[in-house]
């Protein structure tokens, strides 16, 4: 796990001195991410690669980047980790002769599989989470790849006239001639979807490499400033169709088995390293899972990680410690205070580097924090949910549908204001009094906000439609913002899949979308904020496309999802530990802003600094926050979008923390 840079003066030539110095001041911007050791190269063409390294496999100075081929051909910095690089290594003796290894590094793998290969032919090999830039001397060329469901980040774009790269941002900003023009499509992105969707960038002059996917960089390229095409190796969705179209045949039990050794054997591959390894645990089944396999396959108590908050609605800490004594494992917990947010809020911007406003960043930088005092490595239970049908839209939008479609629209705009009339903080309440008469399965958290949300969506004309809103803090953002800006379109986010059914849809939209741009954004910036690494066995690409061969009743049946997962995890963990209401990594976001988050944020969003900053409707916004603290309405996504937005143009501006 590292950071790397680079930059390529396509129209003037520099010392390699110069060269080679700016490399070492972009690579110093992402210290955190590779604390252990730096290296910056420069080459022939005035190509620079820099690498800032955190050592996990062969801590020997072996593994140092700027790394070369043996022939000398291949010059390669690399960010993240190649699972099954012994296997390709065998690989590469049985069909290549004996190789003079310099090192135990899975860098020194994926080099030699290039050089034999070729980069093309190497890429699907991989099984691991990875961005790479490689200079190609006999070709003149650069490359640029990116791991197949985006776990590690890549941006590239241009800095004056030179060809710039970077695992963050901040790394860019160093460049002598940055400059960076806000995209307002951008921002308009951010506002509904509370992240920015790729290719975007917060900057129209950077964009992010697609997950899956790498591109050719030549000097006439970067010369004329284009936008290299880049191509894909990997799809998501057509592995998904390849699962529908050819579905597994089995009992339920042996296709429990047989997920529970596919389970196994991803979380086995992501426990090896030469440093300390753990495990994040909320409790919840995907993280339970993580670490029961992890258990099973360990000599000694793994270590778990989990951090709680005081509002019950939130809570799982409590638990997480149940499922770690089960296990067996040595766990630490952390209870976080209103005091912990407020401390984190000012280092966001730095740590995302671009917005980036998914409230749970704050407990995930936290718990991230807490364990990189103890372990170098952890691994997390993220995106069981997009693979197994585990988010409460999985089983809400067919139901809603199903309702929704019988009744006319006038009925259905009838029954929206009905539930309107009330605040969430008034249905929460009514809800609360009559918890105890109903059973666990129709019991929930939050009720107020997920009526609101209902009645917001209750004009859907397709199910489609339902999801895109669910997914969306608002559907109104150009309304929010000082200048037009239209966004990106539901077309282009969420397109349809003919093939496919409603659930198996919104299953790969958020893999496509969410997962990569929100949950794996979030994972990767506050675990290596910290220079600590996080891996996710669930993104391994055997079990991804194991999952998508299985029926939807393994998935999603009486309206709970992961039931497969939920039978593998009952042979480990007792259903009394595991089965309740979902409650999700997240804080209370919409007390804290009404409470002690108030004054920051009416600080935050005056109708001066808005003014002054020209991107948010100053009008549009003082409303929207004095409807949340009045108890209105719930505005809690939004209004910490436009928080967020707003402290990170101050920082960005002002290059404060960056």
């Amino acid at each position: 796990m590292c950071g790397l840079t680079g930059h390529w003066p396509a129209t003037k030539i520099l010392s390699a001195e110069a060269a080679e110095q700016i490399g070492r001041q972009m690579a110093e911007a992402i210290r955190h991410r590779g604390p252990d050791d730096s290296g910056a190269w420069v080459g022939t063409d005035g190509l620079c690669l820099a690498h800032r390294r955190l050592s996990i496999i062969d801590l020997s100075s072996g593994g140092h980047q700027p790394m070369h081929s043996h022939g000398g051909r291949y010059s390669i910095v690399f960010n993240g980790e190649v699972y099954n690089y012994l296997q390709l290594r065998r690989e590469l003796e049985t069909t290549c002769g004996t190789i003079d290894w310099r090192s135990h590094s899975d860098t020194e793998v994926l080099l030699q599989a290039i050089d034999r290969w070729g980069v093309a032919a190497a890429l699907p090999k991989l099984n691991g989470m990875f961005a790479f830039a490689l200079w190609d001397a006999q070709e003149k060329a650069f490359y640029l790849a990116r791991d197949r469901f985006g776990e590690k980040p890549l941006y590239y774009g241009y800095a004056g006239n030179s060809f710039v790269f970077g695992s963050e941002l901040k790394a860019l900003y160093a460049h002598p001639e940055w400059t960076g023009e806000l995209d307002l499509d951008a921002i308009a992105d951010f506002l509904r979807l509370c992240y920015i969707p790729a290719p975007r960038s917060i900057f129209r002059n950077v964009r992010k490499l697609m997950p899956g996917c790498w591109l050719k960089v030549t000097s006439a390229d970067a010369a004329a400033k284009a936008w290299p095409e880049s191509r894909s190796y990997w799809s998501a969705r057509s592995v998904a169709l390849d699962g529908i179209a050819d579905p597994v045949q089995g009992s339920e039990t042996e296709l429990i088995d047989e997920t529970e050794r596919q389970l196994r054997t991803a979380v086995g591959l992501r426990m090896v390293t030469d440093v300390p390894l753990g495990a994040f645990l909320s409790g919840g089944i995907d993280s339970s899972l993580v670490a029961a396999m992890m258990q099973v396959q360990s000599s000694r108590p793994v270590k778990t990680f989990s951090i709680g908050v005081y509002d019950g609605r939130f809570d799982e800490a409590r638990h997480a410690a149940e499922v770690a004594r089960h296990l067996g494992a040595e766990h630490t917990e952390l209870y976080v205070s209103d005091r912990d947010a407020l401390d984190i809020i000012p280092r966001l911007p730095a740590l995302y580097d671009e917005p980036f406003a998914d409230s749970s960043q704050i407990p995930t930088f936290l718990v991230s924090r807490m364990a990189r005092d103890h372990v170098t490595v952890a691994l997390t239970g993220d995106s069981g949910d997009e693979l197994f049908g585990g988010y409460n839209r999985h089983t809400w939008v067919p139901r809603i549908w199903n309702l929704a479609c019988r009744c006319p629209p006038s009925i259905r705009m009838k029954v929206a204001a009905f539930l309107i009339r009330w605040t969430p903080a008034e249905l929460d309440a009514g809800f609360a009094r009559l918890q105890r008469f109903l059973p666990q399965q129709l019991q929930a958290r939050t009720v107020g906000d997920k009526l609101h949300k209902l009645a917001g969506i209750l004009g859907a004309v397709r199910p489609n439609d339902i999801y895109t809103d669910l997914v969306s803090a608002t559907r109104r953002q150009a309304s929010f913002m000082m200048h037009p800006a239209s966004g990106t379109s539901d077309e282009t986010l969420f397109p349809v899949q003919p093939k496919m059914g409603l659930e198996q849809w919104m299953m790969l939209c958020d893999t496509q979308n969410y997962m990569p741009d929100d949950i794996l954004t979030k994972v990767d910036r506050a675990s290596m904020g910290v220079s600590l690494e996080a891996r996710v066995p669930f993104l391994d690409p055997n079990l991804y496309a194991w999952a998508w061969r299985l029926p939807m009743s393994m998935k999603i049946r009486d309206g709970r999802g992961k039931q497969v997962l939920r039978q593998v995890l009952y042979r480990h963990v007792p259903p009394s530990l595991i089965d309740r209401p979902k409650a999700g990594f997240g804080i209370p976001m919409d007390e804290l802003l009404r409470g002690p988050l108030r004054e920051w944020a009416d600080c935050t969003l005056t109708v001066q600094k808005l003014n002054q900053q020209g991107v948010l409707n100053s009008v549009a916004v003082r409303e929207l926050f004095e409807c949340h603290m009045s108890g209105k309405s719930n505005n809690a996504y939004l209004l910490w979008n436009t928080l967020v937005l707003t402290d990170w143009i101050d920082a960005y501006r002002n290059k404060i923390n960056l």
